[in-house]
């Protein structure tokens, strides 16, 4: 049995039940671009989208070894549930090949500097800024381990972002805290994407 049958077949397989991963993405739209390798990481990242874009990546990785294609649109969300997904890319045999297609901040540049390629459409936005935290409650202690823990988790994507851009950790430091904004083309000059997708020209009839 061919491991993807003819478009005109019924699947073996069937797509994970995706959470919405923001407004406005019909359930049919979504599974047909799961169909295509496309997984979307749409608005404030949460542990249940996470969850969602997890699962759609580990599905697509064991159906074959073709590039996965990871849609951002997202200016961040809690950190915890980035590096959940960040995970989930370090283990994946197939390629992921992430494209930016309205913005990309916080916590989502995590995700993004996982991918093994990088792009972005030309009015795509990026957000320099420190991912948040999850809400933490409960005793004083608890707090400081909760704050502790987020230091180190921030400091990870930190490495990740210098890795991929060449820049020096204190200068990603500087720029996280200033909330630094860069359009596509001073994301590609900065080093956090490696394309800015160029418009398609109609030759002449």
């Amino acid at each position: 049995m061919p491991l993807f049958p003819h478009p005109h077949h019924q699947p073996e397989w069937q797509p994970p039940h995706l959470p919405p991963a923001g407004p406005g993405l019909p359930g049919w739209l979504e599974e047909r671009l799961f169909d295509q390798r496309i997984v979307m990481l749409r608005g404030h990242l949460t542990a249940e989208t996470a969850t969602g874009i997890a699962a759609a990546l580990l599905t697509l990785d064991s159906a074959g070894p073709e590039a996965i294609h990871l849609h951002v649109s997202s200016p961040g969300g809690d950190l915890s549930a980035a590096l959940s997904v960040v995970d989930v890319l370090d283990a994946l045999t197939a390629p992921v090949q992430a494209l930016v297609t309205s913005e990309a901040g916080g916590a989502a540049l995590a995700v993004l500097a996982a991918a093994d390629q990088r792009a972005a459409y030309r009015h795509a936005r990026f957000t320099l800024t420190e991912p948040r935290a999850a809400g933490v409650t409960g005793t004083a202690d608890e707090v400081a381990a909760a704050a502790g823990q987020h230091l180190r988790e921030l400091e990870e994507v930190v490495v990740r972002l210098a890795g991929i851009t060449g820049k020096p950790r204190s200068r990603i430091e500087d720029d996280l805290s200033s909330g630094r904004r860069l359009s596509a083309a001073e994301a590609l000059e900065y080093g956090l994407i490696g394309e800015v997708v160029a418009p398609k020209k109609n030759g002449p009839r």
